[in-house]
């Protein structure tokens, strides 16, 4: 039996709260920058798709490589729930990467 979009809606919602914390991965898919990140998300856009409700900004070292994000449900080990890919930075320094709430989201739907 297929689900209403009211149900759908429901675990959108109810789900979001699944993923604690975002990670930045480098091209091999390990973790990369200072430590895993509180996430909060921001209201349900009513077609399952919610986007963070702040910027996150990471601590990264020389040689770091950014690739991808990661949604956990913890701070340190936890369920990896997936991501998503972002366009490939390399660090020659230390300095900041910034994921931007505004592109940066989770998608709830039947497809």
């Amino acid at each position: 039996m297929a689900m209403n979009n009211a149900y759908l809606e429901e675990l959108a919602t109810a789900g979001k709260a699944l993923i604690t914390h975002i990670a930045l991965k480098d091209s091999t898919g390990t973790e990369v920058g200072d430590a895993r990140k509180a996430v909060t998300w921001g209201a349900n856009d009513g077609d399952g798709d919610f986007l963070m409700s702040k910027d996150l900004v990471f601590n990264m070292k020389e040689g770091d490589d950014v690739a991808s994000w990661s949604g956990f449900s913890a701070l340190t080990g936890g369920t990896e729930y997936g991501g998503a890919a972002l366009t490939p930075v390399e660090f020659a320094n230390d300095g900041t990467y910034t994921l931007l709430a505004a592109s940066t989201g989770i998608s709830h739907n039947a497809s």
